[in-house]
């Protein structure tokens, strides 16, 4: 995975910056006009949504431009590109490449949870 891809797909690991990401979509904003839909929807302080900001412009998933005394911010469609590159590599079936980690996941979750039952019903053996 490209570093760039890598830091786009960690920046958009965050559900409020993936929000923003769909507010963005709708066009250029402010960060008061982003601010406004995410206090409402989520209650996020007005620092919160700038620090987001500067997160997904630092992933190069958002671009911002001077407006006289705002900025408008857009999303940036070369970092975007880099995450949509390495997912696009994952083929027709993208969560197939996250499969066995999450079978061998599911098989570890099954021994402790088997390990659990045998230390208590040890315990209870122990007991009677």
């Amino acid at each position: 995975m490209s570093s760039a891809a890598e830091v786009a797909l960690a920046a958009l690991g965050d559900p409020v910056r993936r929000r923003v990401m769909e507010i963005l979509a709708a066009g250029e904003q402010s960060v008061g006009a982003v601010h406004r839909v995410l206090q409402r929807d989520l209650g996020i302080s007005q620092p919160a949504v700038s620090q987001h900001l500067r997160v997904l412009r630092d992933a190069g998933l958002v671009a911002v431009r001077p407006d006289g005394n705002r900025r408008l911010h857009r999303i940036d469609q070369v970092g975007v590109s880099a995450a949509r590159t390495w997912l696009d590599a994952l083929g027709d079936d993208p969560l197939r490449a996250f499969q066995q980690p999450l079978d061998a996941l599911a098989t570890e979750v099954a021994r402790g949870r088997r390990r659990s039952a045998q230390s208590a019903d040890a315990r209870r053996s122990r007991s009677a």
